[in-house]
């Protein structure tokens, strides 16, 4: 087994998890592993591979999540990730989308195991890194546990040791992206049945959990919790993960101090030409649920987006949720007198 910790991790969101929302939810937590949003081959090969790659040192441990289908174009996307610093290589083969299938990318991948198989080993066999694997239940018609089983056993062949489930069939023809995380059920039982079947390989569940309590629950049955959506929707989630999951001693970090750090990271990003608007939105569910956290959000989405905002929108909205907080003490200090 690697020694990377799979026990929490966010998952790769395309046009979510890129390099400012990855720094900000480190923040938040010291110990969930971070996942890229899915890169394919070609961009890798015939693109601005630097900009693909670029991360901040301060997200390790982070994953570079790899879309794509040739053995050998793998092995050297792979080799690059590894010299770009990622701690571990995945590939995606869980994506619906009708744009990704069409480059024989995603979740398509699940009806050729043994071409998978091949693509892991290629992977494997050209870097020191692990090289894991993200998957659904099944596709289309291929919805059993003996087509799961089979597709597992095959890549586990390879020497693959962790597969990221996403407990949910993709529909392949019919629904939109959207719709393949929303309508398609939930089918815990069929990933539990994997870990019982391989019981020596690394597990890890992802598809509609939203809670700690869910991760904990969840965690009597495999080896590690994916969370995706609620992570961006509910960022505050991340910063009790150290001390609820991992029984880590360090200190909560509270939202403010969260936010007053990303501030001054946002603040040099600019320096360096990058717009408030590419970073500001990563940090709209931070105070989900708190007296105030509307107007938060308000207030950044309104401004943030001007061709002359500066690092005063992310303050000004700060001290929105700070006055919040002191007339919230105020009032607390007030009930006791």
């Amino acid at each position: 087994m690697d020694n990377l910790q799979h026990r929490f991790c966010v998952a790769p969101m395309m046009e979510w998890t890129d390099r400012h929302c990855r720094y900000f939810l480190r923040l938040l937590s010291r110990h969930t592993l971070l996942y890229t949003e899915m890169v394919t081959t070609g961009a890798l090969l015939h693109g601005d591979a630097g900009r693909f790659l670029r991360f901040n040192p301060e997200e390790q441990s982070v994953a570079l999540q790899i879309g794509g289908s040739d053995p050998a174009e793998l092995a050297t996307a792979a080799k690059m990730g590894e010299e770009a610093g990622y701690s571990e290589i995945n590939l995606n083969a869980g994506c619906p989308s009708d744009r990704v299938q069409r480059g024989k990318i995603g979740a398509c991948l699940m009806a050729e195991p043994e071409l998978v198989a091949d693509c892991m080993k290629s992977m494997q066999d050209a870097i020191s890194i692990p090289v894991t694997i993200k998957c659904r239940t099944g596709i289309d018609d291929l919805d059993s546990l003996e087509h799961l089983t089979h597709f597992v056993g095959t890549i586990a062949e390879t020497g693959t040791r962790t597969f990221i489930i996403h407990a949910r069939i993709a529909v392949l023809e019919g629904l939109s992206p959207k719709q393949n995380r929303e309508i398609p059920p939930l089918n815990y039982e069929r990933v539990f049945s994997i870990k019982d079947q391989f019981p020596s390989h690394e597990i890890v569940i992802n598809g509609g959990i939203k809670t700690l309590q869910e991760s904990r629950a969840l965690l009597e049955k495999v080896d590690g919790v994916m969370i995706g959506r609620e992570a961006y929707q509910n960022p505050g989630l991340l910063a009790h993960v150290d001390q609820e999951l991992f029984s880590a001693e360090t200190p909560v970090i509270t939202e403010h101090e969260a936010l007053e750090k990303f501030i001054a990271y946002a603040d040099r990003q600019m320096a360096e030409g990058v717009a408030l608007k590419h970073m500001s939105k990563h940090i709209l569910g931070l105070f989900q649920g708190q007296p105030g956290a509307k107007r938060f959000r308000r207030y950044i989405s309104e401004n943030a987006h001007k061709p002359d905002a500066g690092i005063e929108v992310l303050e000004t909205a700060a001290a929105i949720m700070q006055n919040q907080l002191s007339t919230q003490e105020k009032y607390l200090g007030e009930a006791t007198c």
